[in-house]
């Protein structure tokens, strides 16, 4: 099940379809929807190899204040990720933990472990652009989504309109690639009045691996004038060895840092 593409986000992964060639995707999938489809599923699991381990800065900017926080993350797959705060001192030890398509997060301040309810799934992220559900991908964009590709231009132009019984708040997205290494360069999204609400970019490719991938994602909420946030990744290892099943666990969020 392919979900949505970002943090998850945020955070994030690389599977097999990624070394696809041009000539494997015009052989394996001659229909728009079918290509779009395969395009979608690269750049959703990028980030995502069979186990990752990142360091991350993230930035949240606004008119009123600007705020960074160092943050390491662990994935297995699409279904496990563990993201702890090491910086600043007054939020270190923060953690999420993401199993399927639940989500907690550790407070080691008050010592307690609360479990997102889905109606706080589009609620801010540690007070960042990025939402409880950009990290844990409740949608799956494959599944829910009705897909067309344009690919006359210069860059592939996919856009996924919701299928009658997705529940989103978005009435259209919008994500454009690069067609010379499957890139993603930009992801819009758009609410029922078909207006443009916010903007996902993905800049400053670097190789992680022996693999060129995006280092920066930046989130715009266009609502929000002066309101952005940057995740940059300082460090990204792919098939990462050691990343173990019990690292997931409500248990091992609970772990504080030394």
């Amino acid at each position: 099940m392919t979900k949505y593409i970002t943090l998850g986000l945020l955070l994030f992964s690389l599977p097999m379809s990624w070394f696809l060639t041009a000539e494997n995707l015009v052989t394996d999938t001659s229909a728009n929807e079918e290509k779009a489809k395969k395009l979608i599923q690269q750049v959703d699991d990028m980030y995502r190899s069979t186990a990752s381990r990142a360091t991350m800065t993230m930035r949240v900017q606004t008119p009123n204040y600007e705020r960074s926080m160092t943050m390491e993350s662990y994935t297995i797959g699409e279904e496990k990720m563990l993201i702890r705060i090491l910086a600043p001192k007054k939020e270190r030890g923060i953690s999420t933990l993401k199993l399927d398509e639940e989500m907690w997060n550790f407070f080691p301040k008050i010592n307690k472990t609360i479990k997102v309810p889905p109606s706080m799934m589009m609620g801010s992220w540690m007070g960042s652009d990025f939402t409880n559900d950009d990290l844990v991908k409740e949608t799956s964009l494959t599944d829910d989504y009705a897909l067309s590709l344009d690919e006359s231009g210069e860059i592939y132009v996919i856009t996924l309109i919701p299928r009658a019984q997705t529940v989103t708040v978005w009435d259209k997205i919008i994500i454009k690639m690069n067609k010379e290494n499957y890139t993603p360069i930009e992801q819009a999204f758009y609410d029922e009045k078909n207006r443009k609400v916010r903007v996902m970019s993905y800049r400053e490719p670097k190789q992680f691996g022996g693999v060129i991938l995006p280092s920066v994602l930046e989130m715009v909420p266009l609502n929000k004038k002066g309101h952005k946030t940057l995740v940059l990744y300082d460090k990204l290892e792919l098939n990462a060895e050691g990343v173990e099943e019990d690292l997931f666990t409500l248990r091992s969020l609970k772990r504080r840092l030394r």
